[in-house]
């Protein structure tokens, strides 16, 4: 770090130290780890939201609030006696090196898939030597991260050391996607247990990641993408509603219908102009 970003880091974390001192603030005194687990994963969403917007000043201050949870985490781990704010950056710093031996070593790479192959490689190397109790592939992904990221993420540290569907070819992917459909149609059929439809139900989610991960989509991503597209439309349809001066049980499926495909034909004229304008710069 450049004298400028040490000082600024430095104040971060004594100001974090006068917050939990005890003439600090009463709410920052009375927090543990347990209680800062739900704003962790607030601040992580938010941040994410903030560059899903291309928001350049929300970049900048939720990356803030995410440092700022590392920084108290590592304040209240000073007070116990376990590290501190210089133990996890020293160990960070010292993963970095190790896992990036093309940078920092000798080792070739011919791109960003030996990268990530080697780093799995190193990573369970680091596991054994530690003697860790689970040394799998898929040891340290988080239990409570949310499944269809989860799905992804297993699914790329598996295709890391070999297991996986053929590079360049998605027809097989995509038959596996219609294979599982009909296993949810047959589920259905057959009147079988809601245990058994749901089962059904997530080997097809599962199918529709890996087909999204070949194509190099994240579906996750592509799913918030469509919360937001759903989202926008319903809220047109909305004042559509409102205007109109009527309640929604005025109205019947049919009428609200007519209302949707009024805002998607009228979204998809203005996308396709914004186009149009948009090729026009180039």
């Amino acid at each position: 770090m450049n004298t400028s970003v040490d000082a600024a880091f430095d104040r971060l974390v004594h100001i974090m130290a006068q917050l939990r001192s005890p003439e600090g603030c009463p709410w920052d005194r009375e927090q543990s780890f347990e209680s800062l687990r739900s704003h962790i994963v607030e601040e992580a969403y938010e941040l994410v939201d903030a560059i899903t917007n291309k928001n350049v000043d929300d970049i900048k201050e939720e990356s803030g609030d995410l440092l700022l949870q590392i920084v108290f985490i590592s304040q209240l781990a000073q007070e116990e006696g376990f590290f501190d704010i210089k133990d996890v950056i020293s160990e960070i710093c010292d993963k970095l090196i190790r896992r990036h031996p093309h940078v920092f070593g000798k080792t070739k790479v011919e791109g960003s898939a030996d990268v990530l192959a080697n780093w799995e490689k190193i990573k369970a190397t680091e596991k054994n030597i530690q003697k860790r109790e689970d040394t799998s592939i898929l040891a340290g992904i988080p239990e409570s991260l949310p499944p269809l990221l989860k799905a992804y993420r297993m699914q790329a540290k598996v295709a890391h050391v070999g297991f996986d569907w053929e590079q360049g070819n998605v027809l097989p992917l995509q038959e596996k996607v219609e294979e599982e459909l009909q296993e949810v149609r047959d589920a259905l059929s057959f009147k079988e247990s809601q245990e058994s439809v749901e089962e059904e139900i997530g080997d097809l989610f599962f199918a529709v990641v890996n087909l999204s991960r070949h194509l190099g989509v994240n579906p996750d991503v592509a799913l918030q993408r469509a919360n937001k597209k759903f989202e926008s439309r319903f809220r047109q349809v909305e004042n559509m509603v409102h205007e109109a001066g009527k309640e929604w049980n005025d109205y019947n499926l049919e009428e609200l219908d007519r209302f949707w495909r009024e805002v998607k034909g009228s979204n998809s004229a203005t996308d396709k102009n914004k186009e149009a304008s948009d090729s026009s710069l180039l």
